[in-house]
Parts: structure tokens; C-alpha cells; sequence
């Protein structure tokens, strides 16, 4: 069967593309138009897109992804990859669906393959059989964990929860920490430096630009593609949490942090993952998503500090492909060092 390729955003109809996304039982912010909105303007994120349509122009798939680099310039590429978080999206009711993936991921390839290191696809459902399909395109599976709340009523939530967590976000409210939303981008920008120190010294991953988080900021006094919530205490902010929401389906822990060691009787990280709990089942969104705890078989602090509250232990897995593997190696080599270097 023949398709109408488009690979640039601004080709792809935004009605079809909404509706399309939020019509998909497995539909999700990171591919929705709303996403291409948020990422088009932040420093060193190109968005790149691959939209199948049939010969009657209707829409059978979507796939929104990220080419992330850490520097601009030609020495970027050296740290350029290819994220895609919850994609592609493939019309299930199509017979051709497998066809129509194939295509996608081939098309993907091709558009990537001289613009980053490797591909990386953080899935958000299980693929089955589909799996054969990436994997014909050059892609291995692999395994990561994560948890995902039912917040379909508060008081399955509470039921779930451990009563340490309850009993923690209690006596952090009684200390005078307040749970607010920013009222303004200086705010913002007070937790941004947070959590910068926190991926400098102790996540030792790479952080999005500020500009991702001003626009975040922006689009979520819009009313649109998520909420921020703050820790404030002392008249400061000692933490917080971005969260990405879809439609009455899922709210996602997408950056959070907190000044644990500094104000321990504010607990501001339960605080901040609380809060967007506490948003979810108050606007009646089905789901909190943890956004991933690890792989299996290794101890993962984080893994056990989000498995008190509640959730259900999924693994979805990530689907890799490398398309340089010299330059990989020397990244990796590079990341280590840093780290290593870190902790000296």
C-alpha cells in the first residue's frame, strides 16, 4: 500500500494531529501537538517528526521525538541523540498497522541517521508482536522499570500509599511547607537552579535548557500541556515538580527535586511528588506515571523511595539503536569520566 509521508512538523495538519493523538488508547502529551509547541523554541532541541497518511489523506500514524544535544555548533552532534518518549502511534483498527510501522521506523532512520549518535525509543505501553518490527529496523529491546499510580479516587490513594509517606507529607505540612503554584517565572527559576545542582552532583545525567522549563512555565499559565508545583517554606523554594498531563488520562513526573538534607522537617521531594498525586485525583486523571525506576536486578535508591506510594511495578522497556558506535563509545567513555571526576 502507497502512504503520504510528511516529516516536518509544520506539514502535519494540528487538527488531525490532536485529534488523532488524543483519540488513541495509547495517546499520550509527548506526542501531541502541544509537545511540538513546547520543545520548537527551546536551545539545542530540534523536534523531529514522522506523520502516515493514506490515500485519502487520513492520519494512521504519528511519531514526535527530540534530537537533544548538550552544546550548540558543530561539536554538538557529539552529544546528539534521538528521544522518543510514548511513540509511535500506529491506528490500531488498520490492517496494514505492522506495514504502517515498518515505514515509520524506516522513515525515522533515514532522517536521523547523519544528525545523532543513537535512537532511543522510552516506551509506555507493551509492543507484543510489534517488537519484531523494530527490531527488522535495527533496534534491540530492553528492559526498565516503572510505576504508575491509580489515582482514580483519593481514597484509593490513600489506601495504597504507605502510612510513612502520609504520615511524612502531614508533618512536612505541619512544619509550615505549603504546596503552591508559581506565581512567577522568578520562582521558576529559583527551583531550576535546584535541580540543576541536583543533575550536576548527584543524578550526573544530562538537564534540559532553561528554556524548555520558561516554556513549560508559559504553556502551563496557558492552561496547557502541564502543571508546576513548588515547595515553599521559609518564604523559599527548596523543591518542586514538572508534571506533564493528558487529557483526564495521566499526570507524569517529568522533573522534580528537593533540598532533602538542608530542610528534612519540610520534606520537600515527598511534598513535591504528593502534590501531583494530590492534583491528579482531585481533577479526576486516572493515572500518576513515575516516568521509570530502573532496570531490573539493580538496586536503584530512586526505585525504592517511589515504590511507597502505591504504584503498580510495570516494565514497558526502551527500544535502542545506535547509528554511530565509535562516537557512542567515546561518549560513554566521556559521561563516565565526568562522573568518576564528580566524585573525587
Amino acid at each position: 500500500m502507497s502512504y503520504l509521508i510528511f516529516t516536518q512538523c509544520k506539514e502535519i495538519d494540528p487538527g488531525d494531529w490532536d485529534s488523532f493523538v488524543k483519540g488513541h488508547p495509547s495517546g499520550n502529551v509527548f506526542q501531541s501537538y502541544e509537545q511540538y509547541l513546547l520543545i520548537k523554541e527551546v536551545k539545542n532541541i530540534d523536534p523531529v517528526a514522522v506523520a502516515v497518511y493514506n490515500q485519502e489523506h487520513k492520519i494512521k500514524g504519528i511519531l514526535l521525538g527530540m534530537i537533544i544535544r548538550e552544546i550548540g555548533g558543530p561539536l554538538g552532534f557529539f552529544t546528539a541523540r534521538t528521544v522518543i518518549f510514548g511513540g509511535p502511534l500506529v491506528d490500531q483498527e488498520a490492517e496494514d498497522k505492522m506495514e504502517i510501522l515498518d515505514v515509520m521506523l524506516k522513515t525515522l532512520n533515514k532522517e536521523v541517521r547523519n544528525k545523532c549518535i543513537f535512537i532511543q525509543f522510552r516506551n509506555f505501553h507493551e509492543w507484543g508482536e510489534c517488537k519484531e518490527v523494530f527490531g527488522q529496523n535495527g533496534y534491540q529491546y530492553y528492559d526498565r522499570l516503572n510505576y504508575i499510580v491509580n489515582t482514580t479516587s483519593e481514597s484509593l490513594v490513600r489506601k495504597r500509599i504507605s502510612s510513612s509517606k502520609l504520615r511524612q507529607v502531614r508533618k512536612g505540612l505541619e512544619a509550615g511547607a505549603r504546596i503552591i503554584e508559581p506565581e512567577s517565572i522568578d520562582q521558576v527559576r529559583e527551583f531550576y537552579r535546584i535541580l540543576k545542582w541536583h543533575y550536576k552532583h548527584k543524578v550526573n545525567k544530562p538537564l534540559y535548557d532553561w528554556s524548555f522549563f520558561e516554556s513549560f512555565y508559559h504553556l502551563s499559565k496557558k492552561g496547557k500541556f502541564g502543571i508546576i508545583r513548588l515547595i515553599e517554606y521559609q518564604d523559599k523554594i527548596i523543591g518542586g515538580i514538572f508534571s506533564p498531563v493528558f487529557m483526564d488520562k495521566v499526570v507524569y513526573e517529568l522533573y522534580i527535586c528537593g533540598l532533602d538534607q538542608q530542610y528534612k522537617q519540610a520534606y520537600p521531594s515527598i511534598l513535591s511528588t504528593w502534590a501531583a498525586i494530590e492534583y491528579a485525583y482531585s481533577h479526576g486523571i486516572g493515572s500518576f506515571d513515575f516516568m521509570g525506576v530502573g532496570v531490573p536486578n539493580k538496586k536503584y535508591g530512586v526505585r525504592e523511595f517511589k515504590s511507597k506510594f502505591g504504584g503498580e511495578l510495570v516494565n514497558f522497556g526502551r527500544f535502542g539503536k545506535i547509528n554511530n558506535r565509535f562516537i557512542y563509545l567515546l561518549t560513554e567513555i566521556g559521561y563516565n569520566i565526568m562522573a568518576l571526576l564528580k566524585r573525587i
